[in-house]
C-alpha cells in the first residue's frame, strides 16, 4: 500500500509530487467569487485537477473545499475541457499534512476496491435508461449490467473518465470506457433491491442529444464490471 513519503516522491511524469486518483467531491471559488461544486479529478500536496462547471483562467487565484481535505489555495495553471488543474499553495508542514491525508485516501480505495468487486453483477429486466451529465444534458442509453457499486452502459459518447454523471437517479463517475461506451462507479453503494427502479429513466420528455441510439451488445461482448 502507499506511504506519505511515496507520494511526497517525484511522479513519473517529472511533477514534483505524485499524484493520486480520488473520489471526492466539494466546491471551489474562484478570484471574481463564483463558486461551484466540484469532483475532485486527482490530486497532489502540490497540484489537483477539478471537474466542474466554471472554469478558471491561467494564473487565477481559487479556493477549494474538498470532503476529507478541507480548504485548499492555488493558482489555476491549465485548462481542461472540463474544468481546470492548479497548484496547491502551502507550507511545508501543510504538505506533510496533505501527502498523510492522500496516503490514507490512497489505501482506503485500494481496499475499498477489494470489497466492490464481490458484487453480483446482473441485468436489468428494462436496460433503457438516461444519462445527465453536468450542464443537463440527456443522453439516452442502455444499461448492460449493472451491480451494487456499478453499472457498464453502453451509449453514444465516450465521455471523459472523471466525470460526474447521473445514470437514472443514481449519481455516478466515469471510470474507464469500453467500446459500446462506458463504466460508471455509483458514488456510494447502493440496495440491490432497489436498484432496478433506480437505475431506470427518471423521466420520458426529456430534452435529448440528438444521436443514434444506443443498441444492446451482444452478450459475449459484455465487458467486465471492475468498481
Amino acid at each position: 500500500m502507499p506511504d506519505s513519503t511515496a507520494i511526497l516522491r517525484q511522479g513519473s511524469d517529472g511533477r514534483r509530487f505524485r499524484r493520486v486518483r480520488v473520489n471526492l467531491f466539494g466546491s471551489y471559488m474562484l478570484a471574481n467569487g463564483q463558486e461551484s461544486r466540484c469532483q475532485i479529478v486527482d490530486i497532489s500536496p502540490g497540484g489537483i485537477a477539478i471537474s466542474g462547471l466554471l472554469s478558471a483562467t491561467a494564473r487565477e487565484r481559487v479556493v477549494v473545499y474538498a470532503d476529507h481535505l478541507g480548504r485548499l489555495e492555488g493558482t489555476a495553471v491549465r485548462v481542461r475541457p472540463d474544468g481546470f488543474a492548479a497548484t496547491i499553495s502551502a507550507s511545508p508542514k501543510k504538505r506533510d499534512k496533505l501527502a498523510t491525508q492522500l496516503t490514507w485516501l490512497a489505501n482506503r480505495e485500494l481496499l475499498r476496491g477489494e470489497d466492490l468487486r464481490r458484487h453480483e453483477r446482473v441485468m436489468p429486466r428494462d436496460p433503457h435508461s438516461m444519462l445527465t451529465l453536468p450542464n443537463g444534458t440527456c443522453l439516452p442509453c442502455v444499461v448492460i449490467d449493472m451491480s451494487a457499486c456499478g453499472a457498464a452502459i453502453a451509449c453514444g459518447s465516450k465521455l471523459p473518465v472523471g466525470m460526474l454523471v447521473t445514470i437514472g437517479r443514481i449519481q455516478s463517475r466515469v471510470m474507464r470506457h469500453i467500446d459500446v461506451g462506458i463504466v460508471v462507479e455509483f458514488t456510494r453503494l447502493r440496495d440491490p433491491r432497489l436498484l432496478e427502479d433506480n437505475i431506470a429513466s427518471p423521466y420520458d420528455d426529456a430534452p435529448l442529444e440528438q444521436g443514434p441510439p444506443p443498441t444492446m451488445p451482444h452478450p459475449s461482448a459484455r465487458p467486465v464490471l471492475r468498481c
